[in-house]
């Protein structure tokens, strides 16, 4: 994160402490690397006036996940996104981590964060420390979107309207990554082929359903072409 074109473009602080406690927590992830991609899709900026933008996204994998993906993005100033989703190895039975935070004007207009199931079969350790992590209730939810039927039970999803709730989604944030890490730091993979296969069909799903969020592509689409919108989503964000 030193050289995060991020430290010098985005002034948001409750973003920027966000990026960092998710950085911190990656580290310690086993075997962590970076990903090497297509150098265009790490820094896409644009000083335009008239269609100022930026996005950075970091890429990296560990042991137990193939695919660590930070975005950070601005649009025209006024719309602010952080997005990330921790895919796992499928040969981990390990949860998907997902985090997306809309800011605009300064408003936390959406924020979510889960723990998305890879299996139709309960984990009972991680359902006993998301019980735990959910012991103190937050008020201002929002409805989950209809194909959102990828998330657990204990997905978080809220607007932010001041400096407590932005508190309070920190912490929870802090609460779902650091189970995250210690669970997968914990665990060995299972090789059987029908709970691999499982894990991949879960997976695909998540990616499928995602892909069903038109508000996504509606952003990019006014700053880039249908073509090019198309290939990020599909290859860059969910790519599986």
């Amino acid at each position: 994160m030193a050289d995060s074109y991020t430290k010098t473009k985005l002034i948001d602080p409750y973003i920027l402490s966000l990026v960092t406690n998710i950085g911190e927590k990656r580290s310690l992830l086993r075997d962590l690397e970076a990903i090497k991609v297509n150098p265009d899709f790490l820094n896409i900026v644009s000083d335009n006036k008239e269609s100022e933008f930026y996005i950075e996204n970091q890429f990296h994998k560990a042991k137990g996940f193939r695919k660590l993906h930070v975005e950070i993005a601005e649009f025209s100033k006024n719309l602010k996104i952080l997005h990330c989703v921790f895919f796992p190895d499928p040969n981990f039975n390990i949860p998907i981590f997902g985090l997306d935070l809309v800011k605009v004007n300064n408003i936390v207009t959406a924020a979510i964060v889960d723990l998305s199931p890879v299996s139709s079969s309960t984990n009972f350790q991680l359902e006993s420390l998301l019980i735990d992590a959910n012991k103190d209730d937050f008020g201002i939810k929002r409805k989950i979107p209809e194909w959102g039927d990828i998330f657990s039970k204990y997905v978080f999803f809220a607007s932010l309207k001041n400096r407590d709730d932005q508190n309070y989604f920190y912490k929870k944030v802090d609460d779902y990554i650091n189970i995250l890490v210690n669970l997968s730091n914990d665990m060995l993979p299972d090789n059987e082929t029908k709970n691999i296969e499982e894990r991949i069909y879960y997976q695909k799903k998540y990616c499928t359903q995602q892909m069903k969020n038109e508000k996504t592509s509606l952003v990019l689409l006014k700053y880039f072409d249908r073509k090019w919108v198309d290939m990020y989503i599909k290859e860059i964000l969910f790519d599986f």
